[in-house]
């Protein structure tokens, strides 16, 4: 009986044994890649891989995939290492990405797809990930980001978009960017004309809370081209006849965002880019409705001789313009109570002269009579 239960005792420690190193062998590291088991690395860079590796193991933090051959992301392709913090796939050949390759990473931190062949991302890409403070685009052929996205970068500190074909972006994606620290837009095909004028407005709002920006060069209208558009004056956007007056107001509340700003410094530490500013356009979106479409609104046709504008300048000529057609209106106000007074005035003197007129005639007729009967009694008698 004794030597029965030692037998069932050793094919139990056995078994136990072959189970462990099952699980072992299950997340071993993959072949083409070095593994890190204390700092829970794996680099997988230029091993000429086509596709994720696969036995990761399940506590991976930081997976580096760059310099490989990799043409494309499937659904959960990274459903193996669900606590990866760092995500480095740039420098393959990436083209198509599923809307649901990154879903299950809810603590990813860095993501760089820099150096692809990307052409769009789904809006749905990065939905369930809101830890997300780092995220490089850079040296792809994207044409537009979904303003849907915004709500997926709260969080974001870092967005690089230089060298894509981006000819204006999505006004919701921009202001969802609420702690923004730094934004690469460099190298890119900007079209500066009616509908880049609520990027120009974000941009002097974003660069006055501290935050970073590279350069926004126009590539477009040739009038303008390789001009930065922060330096561009707002005069040459008045022929856009379209949004002149939501610009007026857009201008308005851009000054009464930075006044607000100054007046909450010493209580309230805003980060660079919170209470992002909200600019009215004229038709869609603002900013162009996301990537490369055209529809919307009229191109604008610059003027030749540009005079350099200030907007304080601009706004304090709104402001005097108000306070000058104030004081008109009180003075034609004035005017016609004056001219009220003065006409029932002489309504009332022309009645009394009237009346005093008709008095005189009556007084006279009773004097004429009565010098009519004098010689006429003193003939009787």
């Amino acid at each position: 009986m004794q030597v029965a239960q030692r037998r069932l005792a050793e094919m139990r420690a056995i078994l136990a044994c072959t189970v462990l190193s099952l699980l072992s062998l299950s997340h071993a590291c993959p072949k083409e890649c070095s593994c890190n088991s204390n700092t829970k690395v794996v680099d997988c860079r230029g091993r000429g891989l086509y596709d994720i590796p696969r036995r990761l193991h399940p506590d991976t933090q930081e997976l580096y995939l760059q310099d490989n051959r990799i043409r494309g992301l499937g659904s959960m392709a990274f459903r193996e290492i669900p606590l990866v913090r760092i995500l480095d796939i740039s420098n393959n050949s990436i083209t198509t990405i599923s809307p649901t390759a990154l879903l299950g990473l809810r603590t990813l931190q860095r993501l760089s797809l820099a150096h692809n062949n990307l052409r769009e991302l789904d809006k749905r890409l990065l939905g369930p990930i809101r830890s997300l403070s780092h995220l490089d685009l850079s040296h792809n052929s994207l044409w537009g980001l979904p303003g849907a996205m915004g709500d997926s970068l709260r969080n974001l500190s870092h967005l690089g978009l230089a060298h894509n074909r981006l000819t204006r972006l999505d006004r919701s994606l921009l202001e969802a960017l609420t702690h923004l620290d730094s934004l690469a837009l460099r190298s890119n095909p900007w079209r500066c004309d009616c509908q880049l004028i609520g990027l120009k407005l974000w941009l002097e709002t974003y660069l006055f809370k501290g935050g970073v920006v590279d350069e926004v060069l126009c590539s477009q209208p040739e009038e303008m081209k390789d001009r930065d558009l922060q330096k561009i004056p707002y005069q040459l956007f008045h022929a856009c006849m379209t949004t002149s007056y939501h610009y007026l107001f857009a201008n308005i509340h851009h000054l009464e965002s930075e006044r607000l700003l100054q007046s909450h410094t010493h209580g309230n530490h805003a980060h660079p880019s919170s209470h992002a500013l909200h600019v009215p356009m004229a038709m869609g979106e603002g900013f162009g409705g996301g990537g490369g479409g055209g529809g919307g609104m009229a191109e604008c046709e610059t003027k030749q001789k540009p005079r350099p504008v200030n907007l304080r300048h601009a706004i304090a000529t709104v402001i005097i313009t108000g306070v000058v057609c104030g004081i008109v209106c009180l003075m034609m106000l004035a005017a016609a109570v004056y001219g009220c007074a003065y006409a029932a005035i002489m309504a009332k003197y022309q009645r009394e002269l009237k009346k005093n007129e008709e008095l005189a005639a009556a007084q006279g007729a009773d004097h004429a009579t009565a010098d009519e009967k004098e010689p006429l009694e003193n003939a009787i008698a």
